[in-house]
């Protein structure tokens, strides 16, 4: 019989003294949704780190280079850029079958005197779920996500500038059987190890592009699918790493060629665990709350995007045609549509198709719960469906289709600002502000091949 996956301090210390795990990764995730943290000794762990451990406070306001950004006002040099506490959330202890002798915890980043920093992205969306807790409901998500797979070396793709490189695959191949069995020793690897750290997987399959898979999650309670989705995108990365290959998860890695998303399905129970979205004696077998909820998402949905899309890159993969939307609107089985109405019965779901494989599940979660609760605390009501091609009607408001256009309306947005407060919403606008400058003082591949010689 195979160990359990999930460890209580008691069987990570048997663990230890019969020598089957020797380290602990201590983590939490960063506003860019990157696990980052310590690797622990298990008797440290076991003495002392179960409790506590510190961390420097300038993690939660770098960008992705790992640069600290000025003019935050959670941490800065003027404030001395000091220490805060990470207290691992002893749930998710579990272990970490594709690393050696290895367990893995996420913690929660608390101030000195015990509490939630609420700039947190794992705090932020423990909010959210309070306030969900405080009208009778539990939230339920999983994460669809995609990512290319390389044959290249993460070192001599880096080398090669991220130019030529050979994705694991050669044509589209959505669904093929024979072009992911190619692949089969990376995806089969993947699929057994996270089963065995207690992240149930349903499938993986070949998405459209060449070297493009899809691995889905059993859906959970929306706190632990935000953890198994960042687990999962961590272990996908350092799986490919042991095997000499390399995978990317941005949205759009080349122009021609399909992004990768992560659609996030959502639906609200009550606290004894019973679907609260179906109802049978509706014409199309939804509840009032469904109702509310969606149109609530829909409401929101321009302004919550920096929290769905939060990259330059990332407003790259919003092209019509391309499978990822357009449109904020909503429909049943429609795929040219921002939000779908899917399954039935206890099934019955909101997909939220915005968000790419880029995204910081916490944050992403809690701006569609946010949006959520404004449609039910102000009994909103959804549209019709949407029949027909999104994509082609102008009536239909947009998609912010830039990362600017998403920080004015997320500036602007009366509703996540109560549902975040002002210092959350500023934090995260400083560093969308400080991304787009980057971006906008860099000379790119693309303007060098058409101006260098021309211009």
């Amino acid at each position: 019989m195979a160990p359990p996956a999930t460890l209580t301090l008691e069987e990570l210390a048997r663990e230890a003294r019969e020598g089957n795990i020797d380290t602990v990764v201590c983590a939490f995730t960063d506003m860019q949704g990157r696990l980052v943290g310590k690797r622990v000794t298990a008797r440290h762990f076991l003495e002392v780190a179960h409790a506590e451990w510190h961390a420097c406070d300038y993690l939660l306001t770098v960008d992705m280079d790992m640069e600290p950004v000025p003019g935050f006002k959670a941490a800065s040099w003027e404030r001395g850029y000091g220490d805060f506490v990470v207290k691992p959330d002893l749930a998710t202890l579990r272990r970490a079958p594709w690393l050696p002798g290895t367990a893995l915890v996420l913690g929660d980043v608390v101030d000195h005197h015990g509490h939630d920093l609420p700039h947190s992205p794992r705090a932020i969306l423990k909010r959210q779920l309070a306030r969900l807790k405080e009208h009778g409901f539990l939230a339920k998500a999983a994460s669809e996500l995609e990512f290319y797979v390389f044959d290249d070396d993460y070192r001599s793709a880096r080398d090669q500038r991220y130019q030529d490189l050979r994705t694991a695959g050669w044509y589209i191949e959505d669904y093929h059987i024979f072009e992911t069995t190619k692949r089969e020793p990376l995806m089969r690897t993947l699929r057994n190890a996270l089963e065995a750290a207690g992240i149930p997987i349903q499938e993986s399959k070949g998405e459209w592009g060449p070297g493009q898979e899809e691995l889905n999650v059993l859906y959970a309670e929306a706190l632990e699918m935000a953890d198994r989705h960042v687990i999962l995108k961590t272990a996908v990365k350092e799986v490919a790493f042991q095997q000499g290959r390399c995978v990317t998860f941005m949205a759009k890695w080349r122009a021609d060629l399909a992004g990768s998303s992560c659609h996030i399905h959502l639906s609200l129970w009550s606290p004894d665990h019973r679907p609260l979205f179906a109802d049978d004696r509706d014409p199309e077998g939804v509840s009032t709350l469904f109702r509310q909820a969606l149109a609530g998402m829909l409401a929101t949905a321009a302004e919550a995007t920096l929290f769905l899309a939060p990259n330059i890159n990332s407003y790259k993969r919003f092209q019509a045609g391309s499978f990822a939307p357009t449109r904020i609107v909503w429909s049943r089985d429609n795929r040219t549509a921002g939000f779908r109405a899917l399954g039935h019965g206890p099934s019955t779901r909101i997909e939220c198709r915005i968000p790419g494989a880029d995204v910081n599940p916490y944050l992403a979660y809690a701006a569609l719960l946010a949006g959520a609760l404004y449609g039910i605390e102000h009994n909103l009501e959804a549209p019709p469906a949407y029949v027909g091609d999104a994509y082609k009607d102008p009536n239909i408001p947009s998609v912010p289709r830039t990362l600017a256009e998403a920080i004015a309306r997320l500036e602007r947005s009366e509703v996540l600002r109560a549902a975040f407060g002002d210092e959350v919403i500023e934090h995260y606008l400083h560093a969308a502000r400080w991304e787009l400058s980057c971006f906008e003082r860099a000379v790119t591949d693309w303007e060098l091949i058409r101006y260098f010689e021309r211009g």
